[in-house]
């Protein structure tokens, strides 16, 4: 399978711009073969851009989620929507099943080539140091899994990669491919690029960790988009500019990795 990660430069607040760039990253990547395209943590109003995160707020069938199952279809990919403001309440009134509490979320939907909805993710884990996410948002409560391609991809988000136990809960439901959208900002360029590869190492698995390429006000998110095999290989990666990340992945590599070094048999709990 051949996967793309689409490192976006982003306007802070303007959906309507935001989603335009994916578009277009989403239109090259489909004539470059990708089956899959992945974006990264709230493009569509930029994750610092937190005054605008109430006005952008929609259910899962608001116009921004329409428009990236729309992208998807018409492109005949699936789709790693990076995330969205989702308004919990709006979702729950038009009939979506939301485990979670009321208010908003920050919100990754997988779109099949169809443009179905295939799996929705509410990150776990809300940065609260210097941010104001964990003020604004609601958590997540539940993981979420698809299968496509041969792959069972599993979903987090940004700062979840600093919480090793979940990634962990998504091998033991046979998770071969984590995609991790993210808004990771300077000045933590090591920790973004270890903590990647650590969770592709201790769980054999891929890990595609894709990042957005933007200046807001008080940040600068660095790129660094990376796709992850399970040895914790890099396969391609990229600067801190917009750009698309490509790979080929292989479902049978996990298999061979796992039989060659069991070390997930291996463990203790």
């Amino acid at each position: 399978m051949k996967i793309a990660l689409a490192q976006l430069d982003q306007t802070a607040g303007d959906v309507s711009e935001n989603l335009d760039r994916a578009e277009t990253a989403i239109a090259d990547a489909a004539a470059r073969g990708a089956d899959m395209v992945a974006l990264p943590e709230l493009f569509t109003v930029g994750f610092f851009a937190f005054e605008s995160y109430a006005r952008a707020a929609e259910g899962l069938d608001g116009p921004t989620f329409g428009r990236l199952s729309d992208m998807a279809a018409d492109h005949g990919v699936g789709l790693l929507a990076g995330s969205h403001v989702e308004d919990l309440e709006a979702s729950a009134d038009a009939g979506v099943d939301v485990p979670e509490a009321e208010g908003l979320a920050n919100t990754c939907v997988f779109y099949d080539r169809d443009g179905t909805r295939r799996a929705v993710y509410r990150k776990h884990h809300l940065f609260g140091y210097e941010s104001a996410e964990a003020r604004l948002l609601t958590p997540g409560e539940h993981l979420s899994i698809v299968d496509f391609e041969g792959f069972t991809v599993g979903m987090s988000t940004c700062y979840d990669l600093r919480f090793p136990e979940l990634y962990r809960r998504l091998a033991d439901q046979g998770v071969s491919l984590v995609c991790v959208p993210s808004a990771w900002p300077y000045p933590r360029v090591e920790h973004w690029e270890t903590l990647a590869r650590a969770r592709a190492i201790e769980n054999l698995t891929y890990v595609a960790a894709v990042n957005g390429a933007a200046e807001f006000e008080d940040a600068t998110v660095l790129g660094r988009s990376t796709v992850y095999d399970p040895w914790g290989t890099t396969l391609a990666s990229a600067g801190d500019d917009p750009t698309l990340v490509v790979a080929d992945i292989d479902p049978d590599r996990i298999e061979s990795v796992r039989e060659e070094f069991p070390a997930l048999r291996d463990r203790r709990d």
